[in-house]
């Protein structure tokens, strides 16, 4: 339940200091110290306009609308020990708990955001989700976090059409699997290709009545603010107009940032506010406001917690940076891309 001073016109920060329990080796680079940077960056500097809010955890139930029961059991079984469901993803004692409160999170911000208490949200959520596949662990990703809030706003809350945008520098495969046969979510994703975990060409573009809901813009090493704002600009907005959607979720990944660890983009957090703001004019007019970030990787501390600094200041009301110009190699993924979706959408 939200606080009774929260208004309309709040941006929701939903975390909960639990989900620092999620603990792996210590070299692991999911680390709690991830979130405890962001959170003490956002206390320290705290931006007009948000609020707290301590995430729920999800029920079991809504974690199966997006997961199959033999993997869920699998997971709950593992509650208060230390067992590895995957080679990357590592549970202790505490990562259960932690895991159904990521998914949790995103739930309550849906909820928010749909139902009026709130005008946007940021679900500060570990571990990330957008590379769980529907029966398995992987990459970090214990569960869907961004799919179970996709379902929840559909089932629960009875939304048609939710956008989700992964910009994260790991395509979501995930997220592409779980709703790529379907035309009510429709998934965008910026990604560096070749790279883990080596799917999302731009000619994966769904599959039977979801063909075209899938939008895949596989990017070189190298590529920068300029040429993110060029994708939003000249691909995601187009789409996302003929589209309309009711709810726009965004899979923040900050590992496209310039001194990230596990990639080798050159955005800035000024970059990441600048499509933060693309997001939220996107949301004004299409979706009666309604957007809601949840909070993938980012690996570079500093650049993590400026980043989401930043992008929770556009979210609470500040003027974005304007974007740069695009490089060749920037203006050559957008018109590949293009051309992959051609038949679905007009340009």
């Amino acid at each position: 339940m939200l606080p009774s001073h929260a208004m309309a016109h709040d941006t929701l920060l939903v975390c909960d200091d639990r989900m620092l329990g999620h603990e792996q080796s210590p070299l692991h680079p999911e680390s709690p110290a991830r979130l405890r940077a962001i959170c003490d960056k956002l206390r320290d500097q705290p931006i007009a306009g948000t609020r707290w809010l301590s995430a729920p955890p999800a029920t079991r139930e809504q974690v199966l609308r997006v997961h199959h029961p033999i993997y869920v059991d699998a997971v709950d079984s593992a509650r208060g020990v230390a067992f590895d469901l995957d080679p990357d993803v590592l549970l202790g004692p505490g990562s259960v708990d932690a895991a159904y409160l990521a998914a949790g999170a995103g739930i309550a911000a849906v909820e928010a955001v749909v139902g009026g208490a709130a005008r946007r949200a940021f679900a500060l959520v570990r571990p990330p989700g957008h590379h769980a596949e529907h029966s398995m662990a992987m990459g970090f990703c214990v569960f869907s976090n961004i799919a179970a809030a996709a379902e929840h706003a559909r089932v629960a809350l009875g939304l048609s059409r939710v956008l989700v945008i992964d910009w994260d520098v790991h395509h979501g495969n995930g997220t592409q699997h779980l709703f790529e046969d379907r035309r009510d979510v429709l998934v965008f994703n910026t990604h560096q290709s070749p790279h883990y975990p080596g799917t999302g060409a731009a000619g994966e573009v769904g599959n039977g009545d979801g063909r075209g809901f899938t939008v895949n813009v596989p990017l070189p090493g190298g590529l920068g603010d300029g040429d993110y704002a060029a994708i939003y600009r000249d691909l995601l907005t187009p789409i996302a107009e003929q589209f309309a959607p009711e709810l726009i979720l965004v899979s923040a990944g900050f590992d496209p940032h310039r001194d990230d660890p596990l990639g080798d983009m050159q955005v800035t957090a000024d970059g990441f506010a600048h499509l933060c703001g693309v997001v939220c004019d996107l949301a004004d007019r299409l979706a009666n406001g309604r957007v809601v970030l949840l909070l993938e990787g980012g690996y570079d501390l500093r650049g993590l917690a400026d980043s989401v600094h930043a992008c929770t200041a556009v979210l609470a009301g500040s003027t974005p940076p304007g974007g740069r110009p695009a490089s060749p190699g920037g203006e050559a993924a957008v018109r590949r891309a293009r051309a992959a979706q051609a038949p679905y959408w007009r340009f």
